[in-house]
């Protein structure tokens, strides 16, 4: 309140000066006055202004060759509309109340304990369906209570009924393809497209004129997930940037957070233009102090790094070190995938799938399995092992196992799913290679495709959707292979289908296969040695069915013994089973925790679908009302009726507890 002071990089410059200005609004004629800066150590230059500056918007100019430019900071806070002015901001007055003793929710807990969400903003509330009065926005997902028009929960709390245990938001810092001062006017971006990388989306929040309400907007949606015991993933990009050459950094100090080829343009290993130079001292430092700038600031508790193959090791090796320094149960994964990029110095390794062994506490998306699922993503007709690919078994195990073939050692770093924002939706790509199936056919594929990444060794994530068999449909009919930018029709969750028996099944069926993972310990098995003595695949079995048989001596598990059986057949199948009496809990129109029937000597695998059986007491307690056993609207009087039932016996309990206490 008594002062702020100003400390820039600009090592290349000539004179610097900061200029003060009434809004964050660029081309607005209302300078207050532009302070010259001092030359200061290591190539920084600063200023200091008395008085209490909160709320006051600036930016940098930088004489560079006799030439002046005005940049906005690298290191901003919070910006004006569309981040091209920052903003002196008083951090602690944006905080909501609580925030002082908020927390991670799954703290103390592992990455293989995690179920990851992934999720737009936007996506959520902008269905009229979705029954949320804060469309696209922040408070959109912290508004509980919304429903359908008939009764179906929404929103939050659809998400947190679900089970999920980590929310993954796709991109919501400053970024640069939707115009913040045409909120009227329909617009839509996944968001990779970076421009101020400490900065929320000001598109996000109900006035991004004032810079300090997209940050408390922001913390709102962070501590409303976890008062409901949801952690929080933000999506980053920090492998290029929405325009290299007007991104503040490389205008302060040119041509340097980028890497340039020979011939002086860009690198373009990332396919968008331009390459981070992360192997540079300061461009380290910059992401480095960014991302625990987000996990200290706004109790981000994990971090999926976009295409993290074009950052280096050592970057991300101190990134992950420094963010655990204060915050250990911070989980970090990403695009492994490996690219050509320019790098600017030589004996730097890239954060690859090969390379994971050198990033030991980073995960990647294992698109081994993804592909064997349901077929080569960029071959949309291929079919994959739940629709009839042959010859995919032994890959099946590995990968089931947490170590796949090609660069996985261990289940900590595979990051097992089926469908993304990337590429066609699950059913999207079912639809796409099955044109002969039926809709009953290609339910069968989904829910088969979920039961073994759910059930898999490693770290299951899906799609926002894939529980109710999202499918992206353009206005031809035709199906959106990157919805990038498509609009709200096309991108929208349409909660409305929850309505329907057949997606509201689809939705109880994923919620009985989260509930059997996290209450199975031996699913979340954190190495590869563990794994190996407690998993082993069963050979020679019919072709197209794969089977584990899992041990039960492992911390935490109820269960003696599980079976596992995947049966990709148009034909069901029977699989001799280990000697005792078995429990099925996962069949293929059910699933969760309870005891569906108890078989011995044979099992009986249904036509595409997964058996689950468990040996002992351990099928745990939650009740779990699955696909086909009821209708939907009988399924919310079902548990209504239980949990007035157990309401009751609550009472009767405590009232004769009292009465012995008194005897």
């Amino acid at each position: 309140k008594d002062s702020t002071a100003f400390r820039l990089w600009a090592p290349t410059a000539q004179a610097v000066s900061v200029n003060l200005y009434e809004s964050g609004t660029e081309g607005t004629d209302d300078l207050i006055e532009s302070i010259p800066m001092t030359a200061d150590i290591n190539g920084t230059w600063v200023a200091s202004k008395n008085g209490d500056l909160n709320g006051i918007y600036y930016t940098y100019t930088v004489t560079i060759n006799g030439e002046e430019k005005e940049a906005n900071d690298p290191y901003a806070r919070t910006t004006g509309v569309n981040g091209k002015r920052a903003m002196i901001i008083d951090l602690e007055s944006t905080n909501p109340e609580g925030w002082d003793s908020d927390s991670n929710p799954h703290a103390g807990e592992g990455i293989n304990d995690a179920v990851i969400y992934e999720m737009h903003i936007r996506d959520v509330s902008s269905d009229s369906s979705s029954g949320i009065e804060n469309v696209g926005k922040y408070l959109g997902l912290t508004e509980t209570g919304t429903t359908t028009e008939n009764g179906v929960p929404t929103g939050l709390d659809h998400i947190k009924d679900l089970g999920i245990t980590h929310l993954h938001l796709l991109p919501f810092y400053d970024y640069g393809s939707v115009d913040e001062t045409k909120l009227d006017t329909p617009q839509f971006n996944w968001g990779y497209d970076p421009v101020n990388y400490n900065v929320p989306e000001g598109s996000y929040s109900t006035d991004p004129y004032h810079g300090e309400v997209r940050v408390k907007e922001a913390k709102e949606m962070v501590k409303t997930l976890h008062d409901n015991d949801i952690s929080v993933v933000m999506d980053v990009v920090y492998n290029h940037v929405y325009n290299a050459g007007e991104f503040c950094f490389n205008v302060i100090v040119p041509e340097y957070f980028s890497r340039v080829n020979d011939n002086g343009t860009y690198s373009n290993g990332s396919g968008c233009g331009n390459d981070t130079a992360s192997e540079r001292s300061m461009v380290k430092k910059y992401i480095v102090d960014s991302v625990k700038y987000w996990a200290d600031e706004y109790h981000i508790d994990g971090f999926r790094f976009d295409l993290v193959g074009l950052l280096d090791t050592e970057t991300m090796n101190e990134v992950i070190g420094e963010v655990h320094k204060d915050h250990p149960d911070v989980i970090f994964y990403g695009e492994g995938w490996s690219m050509q990029t320019s790098l600017t110095k030589e004996g730097y390794s890239m954060t690859t799938q090969t390379n994971s062994t050198e990033v030991p506490e980073m995960a990647f998306f294992s698109d081994t399995l993804r592909d064997l699922l349901k077929g080569n993503t960029f071959s949309t007709t291929e079919k994959g092992f739940v629709s009839g690919a042959n010859g995919k078994e032994k890959t099946l195990q590995k990968c089931f196992m947490g170590l796949s073939p090609e660069w996985c050692t261990t289940p900590s770093q595979s990051i097992n799913y089926a469908s993304c924002h990337d590429n066609l939706s699950l059913m999207d790509r079912i639809i796409r290679s099955t044109p002969e199936a039926s809709v009953e056919e290609r339910i069968r594929m989904n829910n088969l495709t979920a039961a073994i990444y759910m059930t898999a060794e490693g770290v299951p994530f899906m799609q926002a959707g894939e529980e109710f068999l999202r499918s992206k449909v353009k206005a031809d009919g035709g199906l959106d292979e990157n919805s990038y930018a498509s609009p709200d029709s096309v991108n929208s969750l349409k909660w409305s289908n929850l309505e329907d028996e057949q997606y509201q099944n689809v939705y109880q069926y994923y919620k009985g296969l989260i509930a059997f993972r996290k209450a199975h310990p031996v699913l979340r098995l954190d190495n590869a040695e563990n794994v190996k003595a407690h998993v082993t695949p069963v050979e020679d079995l019919d072709d197209n069915v794969v089977a584990f048989a899992i041990t039960g001596d492992v911390d935490g598990e109820t269960a003696d013994g599980m079976y596992v059986i995947f049966n990709a057949n148009n034909e069901k199948k029977e699989v001799t089973l280990p000697e005792g009496n078995w429990n099925v809990c996962i069949n293929d129109t059910l699933a969760g925790t309870d005891t569906i029937e108890t078989i011995s000597g044979t099992a009986e695998v249904a036509p595409v679908s997964a058996l689950i059986l468990v040996k002992g007491d351990g099928n745990g307690s939650t009740a779990v009302v699955s696909a086909g056993t009821l209708p939907a609207w009988m399924a919310y009087v079902f548990t209504i009726l239980v949990a007035v039932v157990i309401g009751a016996c609550s009472v009767w309990s405590q009232k004769k507890a009292g009465k012995a206490g008194r005897k």
